[in-house]
Order: structure tokens, then C-alpha cells, then sequence
């Protein structure tokens, strides 16, 4: 076995490598924050060539932390930020355009005319998706609109497509592999989730040729070898989007089980075995993951565009907070939020509402509320728009949730966690290990070449603290009939 197995994390904030050691627990970190780019409002974009700047560091920087190398490492995993997407030149590598993050809403015109008479249901059977600003394929036809000669030099094979996992492959790889997983192409709108391959009538329909297109793999295989660097040699043998390596880090991994992501958006996932189920609740199918030539796992998931996001907004825009871990202290300068609710619908809203047409809101204002109880509602913000979701996987499962897993950065605020068991009624457990979206890329990656099994897996999984519900019945219904109020008020403010 070898010392270490790497994850490379590519988020909406920051890039991170982390080393794991054969207990699945870290060893070595480096991290890079990237900018954030709004050119207009409601547009969200990154730099691709920084980001993978920012990846060669970080990998550096992982294997400074532990005095390691190449040697040491038996593979690569990747999880990514999934429908960021990013077009760029064949020959030269050089992106086109900024990269357009998953939360840009600038698709929103186009997904209503590409779903026509049809709605927003027209590909929803075929992919698990509705048409939605949130998805990669609307977001690589606007680039293809938007940048001189790009449809002609599409369509002749000279351009790439790709979410930020084919984009670092390619670019390890020095440009010798294209190619993407199952769960990333199942974010594009268009992969058929039976068939696991491009769609060529929604691709022709949507405008995206399928020359540009990656090759769609499992989750879990040696896809190539980095080609140089100081993990030159190092297989690459494992590529899950984010929130799926999330699932499969909390080994999530019978269906039933379900977890909870805390991070720039929420994205809770429901393990739903090998058949796709679909939803008549607002939730989306998608592939959970793919080990090899095994069946697909499927699951039911809900996004939630804007959680530790609104945080730092808090931050960021408004200077209520100078870091994002004031905020639990803050919050905790008053017993409630003052009346007051947070609606982020910054991008419009997500699971289970798919309201483009939202903004965001803040609600019952009086002269009473301050700074501290603006804190407090926006984490109680997020534990509402989970009850949310939670509710929704109920109706199109008919699986009662019974404990929450949970993971992300937002995990480490006990306030938050203890609000979310009160909203919810259940407990909510932490593992010991809350880089789990990092390590569930690794697992990925360790099954393909024989570090770990499923089954080990399982087994390192461990618990680190539980939080029990302590709020009356009373008060739950009170303060959740407030926030579907307020999550009303935000409905119509976009009418273009």
C-alpha cells in the first residue's frame, strides 16, 4: 500500500489537495483561494488558467506539509465544483471565456426558449433535470453565442468543453486525455442517465456540438497518468462532482442513507440504488457514482444555490462580519433572530421551489432587530431551506429521514447544527472526519487500485458529535410558517 492517496478539491472558493493516509484521515493540505469574478448581476465567474495555477501549487503545498513525494502517492482523486463550465482552444489550451460557475443565472432567457412549449420539464425524463440556469450545457451555448467564430470552430472540433474535473485532467494530463465521470456529465443536461452517454438530440437541440464533448467514464478507474509535476507518473483513478464524493465519503452507500453538504450552496443526497428514481417534488435525479464496469448508483438530490455563501455576503458586503467563523459568536449575542428572516435567493431558488424569477429578501424588519439577529437568521436560513428539501425527499421516497448526515465547512458552528436538529426533528451527526467531500474523491480513487474496498469504507466511517432536537413541537411549526412567508415575499422581482 502507499503512504498516501491524494484528492485534488476544486470548490467555488478555493482549491484545495489534501493526503490521506490508509485510515482515510488527513495528513498533508494545501489550499489557494481563486477570485470571484460579477461582471454583471447575477453573473458569476471564474478564471480558469488561475485556477489551474492554483492547482499546481496546492499540490506542491500538500506534499511540502507532510515531506513527501510523487513516490509516496498511489493515486489521484478529483471532485470538483460540478457545473462550472469552462470552453477552450484544442491546440493551444488557452479557455475562450471565463469560466461561468454554477451559480450564474445569465442562461435564464435561453433555457425558457430552448424549453419552448415544453417548459422547464422538456428533458427532464431523459436527464433528471429541469432546464435551469444551474446546468452546464445552457452555460456552453452561451459561450458558443457570445464569442466571435466559437459555433464555427465548435463544430469543427477545435474547441473542448468541460466542468473544472475535465478541465484538470486535461491540463495534467498536458492535454492528452479529455474526458469527464458519469456524475459530472449527469450535471450537463445532456446525459442520458440510462444509457450514461451524450444525448445527441437534446445536445443538437440545446446547441452544443458533441464534437466538443468529453468521453464520459466511471467514477472509479485509471483514466491516465499526470504528466509531469512532482506527482508525474501518479495515476488519476478517481473523478466524482462534489456533492456525490461528499455521499460517497460519508459511505452513503446503500440506498436510504443520505447526507448533508454545508458549504457555498446545501446539497442534501438520497441513495437511491441502481434504478433512477424520479421526482415529483422539485428534487433532481442524478448519478451518485459509478465504480468501474459495476451498475450506476443513483440519487435523489436537492441544491440549495446560497448557504455559507450568504455568510460571506455578511462579510464581504455589508461588513457585519470581519471572518466567517465571527458569525456564530455574533449570533450568539441574542437568544433569536428579532422577527427577522434571511431569504437568499441571490441566483433565484433551487430545490424543490426553481423560482429564477426570486431574489433575495430580508423580512420583519422593526427598529429592534440588530447585526447579531441578522447573524442568527442567516445560519437559521440555511436549516430551513434544508427542512425544505428533507421534506421533499419524504414525498418522492416515502423514506422518513431518521438522522441527518453532515459534512462541509458550515459543520464546525454547534449553533447552526443544534438549530438544524430543532427545525428538523432529528438528530444530526458529524463525522470525525468532515473532509469528506475530498474523501470521497480518494476512496474513489484508493478502490481503483486496490488501496481500499466498499467495505472498508464503511467501516472507517466514524461518528464525532450528535446533536438532538430540544425545540417544542409549537415553536417549530411557529418559526417555519414564518419562513414560508418570507420565502413567499421573494417571488416575481424578476420579470425579464
Amino acid at each position: 500500500m502507499s503512504r498516501y492517496i491524494a484528492a485534488i478539491d476544486q470548490g467555488t472558493t478555493s482549491t484545495r489537495c489534501i493526503l490521506f493516509d490508509q485510515r482515510g484521515t488527513v495528513a498533508g493540505v494545501g489550499q489557494r483561494e481563486h477570485e470571484q469574478i460579477f461582471p454583471r448581476p447575477g453573473w458569476v465567474e471564474h478564471d480558469a488558467a488561475e485556477i489551474w495555477r492554483n492547482t499546481q501549487a496546492v499540490i506542491a503545498e500538500a506534499l511540502d506539509a507532510v515531506g513527501a513525494d510523487g513516490s509516496d502517492v498511489g493515486a489521484v482523486g478529483i471532485t470538483n465544483q460540478r457545473e462550472t463550465t469552462v470552453v477552450w482552444d484544442r491546440k493551444t489550451g488557452e479557455p475562450i471565456h471565463n469560466a461561468i460557475v454554477w451559480q450564474d443565472t445569465r442562461t435564464a432567457a435561453l433555457c425558457e426558449e430552448i424549453g419552448g412549449s415544453h417548459g422547464a420539464g422538456r428533458y427532464r425524463e431523459q436527464t433528471g433535470l429541469p432546464l435551469s440556469t444551474y446546468f452546464a450545457g445552457p452555460k456552453a451555448r452561451w459561450i458558443l453565442d457570445h464569442v466571435d467564430g466559437a459555433h464555427h470552430r465548435a463544430e469543427a472540433g477545435e474547441l473542448c468543453f468541460g466542468t473544472m474535473d475535465t478541465w484538470l485532467v486535461w491540463n495534467l494530463t498536458g492535454g492528452a486525455e479529455h474526458l469527464t465521470d458519469v456524475t459530472n456529465a449527469s450535471r450537463t443536461l445532456l446525459m442520458d442517465l440510462r444509457t450514461l452517454q451524450w444525448d445527441s438530440q437534446i445536445c443538437a437541440e440545446i446547441g452544443v456540438p458533441e464534437s466538443m464533448l468529453p468521453r464520459i467514464c466511471s467514477s472509479s478507474e485509471h483514466y491516465a497518468d499526470i504528466a509531469d509535476g512532482p506527482l508525474a507518473g501518479v495515476a488519476i483513478a478517481g473523478i466524482l462532482g462534489d456533492q456525490q464524493a461528499a455521499t460517497f465519503g460519508q459511505a452513503c452507500l446503500s440506498p436510504g442513507e443520505a447526507k448533508n453538504t454545508y458549504g457555498t450552496g446545501n446539497f442534501m443526497l438520497l441513495n437511491t440504488g441502481t434504478e433512477p428514481m424520479s421526482s415529483d417534488n422539485g428534487l433532481l435525479t442524478t448519478v451518485c457514482y459509478r465504480i468501474g464496469d459495476a451498475d450506476p448508483v443513483y440519487a435523489l438530490e436537492g441544491s440549495i444555490a446560497v448557504t455559507g455563501s450568504l455568510v460571506q455576503w455578511l462579510r464581504d458586503n455589508l461588513g457585519i462580519i470581519s471572518s466567517a467563523s465571527e458569525i456564530e459568536e455574533l449570533a450568539n449575542t441574542v437568544e433569536d433572530n428579532g422577527g427577522a428572516f434571511i431569504v437568499p435567493a441571490f441566483s433565484g431558488l433551487f430545490a424543490p421551489r426553481w423560482r429564477s424569477d426570486a431574489r433575495g429578501v430580508i423580512s420583519g424588519l422593526t427598529r429592534y432587530v440588530t447585526k447579531a439577529h441578522l447573524a442568527r437568521a442567516a445560519l437559521e436560513s440555511t436549516a430551513y431551506q434544508t427542512r425544505e428539501v428533507a421534506e421533499a425527499m419524504l414525498a418522492d421516497s416515502g423514506v422518513a429521514l431518521t438522522t441527518l448526515k453532515v459534512d462541509g465547512g458550515m459543520v464546525v458552528n454547534d449553533t447552526l447544527m443544534q438549530f438544524q436538529a430543532d427545525i428538523l426533528d432529528v438528530p444530526v451527526v458529524r463525522p470525525v472526519v468532515t473532509e469528506t467531500t475530498a474523501l470521497g474523491a480518494a476512496y474513489a480513487a484508493g478502490i481503483a487500485v486496490g488501496q481500499w474496498t466498499e467495505d472498508d469504507i464503511r467501516e472507517l466511517w466514524a461518528e464525532d458529535k450528535t446533536w438532538q432536537p430540544q425545540m417544542g413541537a409549537e415553536e417549530r411549526r411557529r418559526l417555519y410558517a414564518h419562513w414560508n412567508r418570507a420565502v413567499e415575499r421573494t417571488y416575481g422581482w424578476v420579470d425579464d
